[in-house]
């Protein structure tokens, strides 16, 4: 391309920042490449992890994105409220090259009326929440519907970037950035997911009802107000 592959990740108070910074460290590897980090204003954003991230442009100020990225988080539910993010999400689609979440940023994209009758992952406690926008569940790592790509929890982020970054430039590009990182994944325990033997099946079962609790009547309000607004 003639001029720098621009990345733009939205932040929100309240983002899971591993969402944000694993496929961020891995963006900031790639050739040519602008990563830009924007919200509201220019002023520290708190993560869910008790420390704050400093945005580098506003909503209003950020490029046209070729890659749109919006991480997850239980902020990511609160954007449902914000119509300045989520049009800025429906403007930036426009113009961009790939779409794309990891974990429940997912339910951003779809609040915003970008994924109806997309296939979509999010992180496993709340994937089902998301077929209420008319998005298909689908639990794996990585998913790719046309220029949508979401990703699945948290870590899978890494995942997530380095199948983009081979998509978007090559596989050897992709391959040369995870040596370059050593993503050599080894976890001591098999129960990483729903599905591994040695996860919790009490856990996964009493996280998914009270994710339902928590975020469904969020997810019925956010399609409640995009029906209204394809009404108008």
């Amino acid at each position: 391309m003639n001029r720098s592959l621009q990345i733009v990740c939205m932040l929100f108070p309240g983002v899971t920042q591993l969402d944000l910074t694993g496929p961020a460290q891995i963006f900031s590897r790639l050739p040519d490449t602008e990563l830009s980090f924007a919200w509201h204003r220019i002023e520290p954003v708190l993560t869910d992890a008790g420390f704050a991230i400093v945005p580098n442009t506003t909503l209003t100020a950020a490029p046209q994105a070729d890659v749109l990225f919006v991480p997850g988080g239980q902020g990511a539910f609160e954007l449902f409220e914000d119509d300045v993010a989520l049009e800025f999400l429906r403007r930036q689609s426009t113009g961009a090259r790939y779409v794309t979440s990891v974990c429940t940023g997912s339910f951003a994209l779809a609040a915003a009326g970008l994924l109806r009758g997309k296939r979509a992952t999010s992180h496993w406690a709340s994937l089902g929440l998301l077929e209420r926008f008319g998005v298909t569940p689908t639990a794996q790592r990585v998913v790719h519907d046309g220029n949508v790509v979401t990703g699945a929890g948290v870590t899978s982020g890494m995942d997530f970037a380095l199948s983009l970054a081979a998509e978007v430039f090559s596989p050897d590009v992709a391959k040369r950035v995870q040596l370059a990182i050593e993503y050599d994944p080894s976890p001591p325990f098999d129960a990483g997911s729903p599905e591994r033997p040695e996860a919790d099946a009490a856990q996964v079962e009493q996280t998914i009802e009270a994710m339902r609790e928590l975020r469904g009547p969020l997810v019925d309000r956010a399609v409640d107000r995009l029906s209204q607004r394809e009404i108008r």
